[in-house]
């Protein structure tokens, strides 16, 4: 099973190779600044729960206040309005890049203090605020929550997934658009997701290639300065030529990515060995207990007693040594660890070990 998993992957990476690199468009390789999403965040009530919101929670108690007076209502010093059918909850929102007043957004609401369960609530109109302080969108609605969770009177629980949080699928509407500056700005800029100076500098070839005239330049490993007429809709016209351009992004760092939670490893096609021998053994130690019974002689006035034995086996698995040749790919790893047997536990070591020799020329990465 293991050398099929290993097999599996020599070829799935093969297929990554860097001979077998494919063009790639230009939009799939980054954004252009600016155009981004804006986080929102708000602090509301969700009343009409069944007895499963927050209780006695001063923040909720001040929330429902502040609601009732906004119809002119003043509650009685002391009385605590939210009688566990109400929960104080933060909701949270992502404004998209040139959202206009008017459109509506999928708002998250979760539950902020002790509340049980969020199910069946609906949310009181709840102004939503970016990072300047400022409302940009209103939530108000009835939440959707796939989490169920149910308490008996003796104190057991039954939870399925998060009943504390839930969604209201187009529950904002928004009141202020961001001004981007997408429209004045002295130029464009596009950003990588991945710092690389050599991709830069071939998606500034690309625009200027594609483009017939020389407006881009790379500044550094991640930012591509582009020339563009001031004016909205000519820069939207730009960037759509510019975002479906074809281009060959460079070959990735050689990485091993090793997660020592699942004993996960991926090796890309990058990576390459420096001549060096390895040899991995593994040590398993067996403790078998078998007690016997041991009765005492007639009429000896003896106890019947359990007398313990102990048998302990120790296997030590010996592999053959192998040797790596210089610049040995990723198929002669697997294919000399598989000869050897080795586990994905077993991997890991040799991977570590062979960063420590200094014959690993890769960036070894533990999640």
């Amino acid at each position: 099973m293991i050398r099929r998993l290993l097999l599996a992957l020599v070829l799935c990476l093969a297929a990554a190779s860097p001979a077998a690199a494919q063009m790639t468009r230009i939009k799939d390789l980054g954004s252009f600044q600016g155009v981004r999403p804006n986080q929102l965040v708000g602090y509301g009530i969700v009343v009409g729960l069944a007895g499963t919101g927050d209780d006695n929670l001063e923040y909720a108690t001040q929330g429902m206040n502040g609601v009732a007076s906004r119809f002119g209502l003043t509650l009685p010093p002391g009385v605590n309005p939210a009688l566990k059918n109400a929960a104080a909850v933060m909701v949270t929102a992502d404004l998209p890049p040139f959202a206009r007043p008017g459109q509506v957004l999928d708002i998250t609401v979760s539950a902020l203090g002790r509340a049980r369960s969020l199910r069946g609530g609906t949310l009181i109109l709840t102004p939503l605020r970016g990072a300047d302080n400022q409302i940009y969108a209103m939530a108000q609605g009835n939440l959707a929550v796939g989490g169920l969770g149910v308490t008996a009177q003796d104190g057991s629980q039954v939870s399925v997934n998060v009943p504390s949080a839930g969604r209201i699928p187009g529950g904002a509407t928004v009141e202020r658009a961001v001004d981007t500056g997408f429209a004045t700005a002295p130029g464009l800029v596009f950003n990588l997701s991945e710092s690389d100076f050599t991709t830069a500098e071939r998606v500034a070839n690309a625009i200027n290639s594609g483009l017939g005239q020389p407006i881009a330049r790379a500044i550094d490993g991640v930012s591509i300065a582009i020339e563009a007429p001031l004016g909205a809709e000519v820069r939207t016209s730009l960037i759509s030529r510019i975002e479906n351009l074809p281009v060959q992004p460079a070959d990735a760092p050689a990485r091993v990515i090793v997660n020592a939670r699942t004993g996960t490893v991926v090796i890309n096609g990058a990576v390459r060995i420096s001549p060096a021998a390895v040899s991995h053994g593994r040590l398993t130690v067996a403790v078998q207990e078998n007690p016997t019974v041991v009765q005492p002689a007639p009429l000896s006035n003896g106890r019947t007693a359990v007398q313990q034995q102990s048998n302990i086996e120790v296997t030590e698995h010996r592999s053959p040594m192998f040797e790596l040749p210089q610049g040995a790919s990723l198929a002669d790893i697997v294919r000399a660890v598989n000869a050897i047997g080795a586990a994905p536990s077993d991997l890991v070591a040799i991977l570590e070990a062979l960063k420590q020799a200094g014959a690993l020329r890769a960036d070894l990465v533990i999640l």
